[in-house]
């Protein structure tokens, strides 16, 4: 199986006066295709940091990242090249959804369409394909802020596929959900990996390890554990 994410022996620290704190240590890990890896452990343990790193927003102090066999910060050393590469690659659900407050849930989810040159119609058109598909197509002339929580998200998981990317990213995409809303979501999620996306999540809420198929363990900044199958099923008994 071919692989979308490498992540090779990246250690991060960071500076603080003069002392040096050791936020990731030697991580090494990979992500299949079509695989829904979720990223789990306590806050603080350095989850968000190796996130940033995968996405090329925060260098490692040492190690590597290759997305689609590209390594993102020898290859595309500059943060404009990386910026391009995650515009057309990757796709990005936050726990709290950035809008531009002026636009409607339609020019929302097309905007990303426009930064890459591609004209309205198309863009517009694409926006009702993907908004249909979280059933949200019947909100398309209203502002994000009239929605609830969950109709926010769902708008938002149709914007990370508007450019129909090989990669979803997920940060804590639960985090203000109610339970309802958010087990929805990751229903979503399960049905995008079953039809052939690649889901990378992050959360430290144990209850979504069942929608996985991959479960990697983050510790103190460490990789302590990576679960599938059937030990993925015994993790979630214990």
């Amino acid at each position: 199986m071919d692989s979308i994410i490498r992540v090779e022996n990246v250690c991060k620290s960071f500076l603080l006066d003069v002392q040096e704190t050791k936020i990731l240590k030697e991580i090494s890990f990979t992500v299949e295709k079509n695989d829904f890896l979720i990223i789990f452990g306590p806050s603080g343990c350095g989850k968000s940091t190796l996130l940033h790193t995968m996405l090329g927003l925060e260098p490692p102090t040492s190690g590597d990242v290759y997305i689609l066999e590209q390594n993102l910060y020898r290859d595309r050393s500059k943060e404009d090249d990386r910026s391009e590469f995650r515009k057309r690659h990757i796709g990005m659900v936050y726990q709290q959804a950035n809008w531009i407050r002026s636009l409607t849930v339609m020019e929302n989810v097309s905007f990303p369409l426009t930064l890459l040159g591609v004209n309205k119609l198309e863009s517009s058109r694409r926006a009702w394909e993907m908004l249909s598909k979280v059933s949200m197509q019947n909100w398309i002339n209203h502002k994000p802020s009239e929605l609830s929580g969950g109709q926010q998200q769902r708008v938002a998981l149709a914007r990370a596929l508007i450019n129909d990317p090989e990669l979803i990213v997920a940060d804590e995409p639960t985090g203000n959900l109610d339970y309802e809303s958010g087990q929805e979501l990751m229903q979503m999620l399960v049905e995008l990996s079953n039809n052939g996306k690649t889901i990378v999540m992050v959360t430290h809420d144990l209850e979504y390890l069942k929608y996985c198929k991959t479960a990697v363990r983050i510790f103190d900044g460490k990789v302590v554990g990576v679960y599938k199958g059937e030990e993925k099923d015994n993790l979630l008994k214990g």
